[in-house]
């Protein structure tokens, strides 16, 4: 998934907000620093779903090419089972 940086701020703002508010979580260190990290937990996370999908596509392109075209295949299923194999071993919750 693609995001904006000020979307990923705004969503890292609203996690801290909400957990905050709710009383799960007490900050002890400063603000900007809590989220700075959370900011970068997210980034993390997007760019390990990016990498999973470019591996997905080649790995799909890769078995099409060795099936000789997969002419009755349905890509977008292929590629969503091959993203959830991928996902799961690397443990990675989509």
């Amino acid at each position: 998934m693609h995001l904006k940086d000020e979307q990923v701020a705004r969503i890292a703002e609203k996690v801290m907000t909400d957990l905050s508010q709710s009383g799960l979580v007490q900050l002890k260190a400063e603000r900007g620093s809590i989220l700075a990290a959370i900011r970068a937990a997210i980034t993390a996370d997007l760019k390990a779903e990016d990498s999973l999908e470019k591996d997905a596509e080649a790995l799909l392109e890769k078995t099409l090419r060795a099936t000789g075209g997969g002419g009755e295949i349905d890509r977008h299923k292929m590629l969503r089972m091959i993203k959830e194999k991928l996902a799961k071993e690397r443990k990675i919750v989509l």
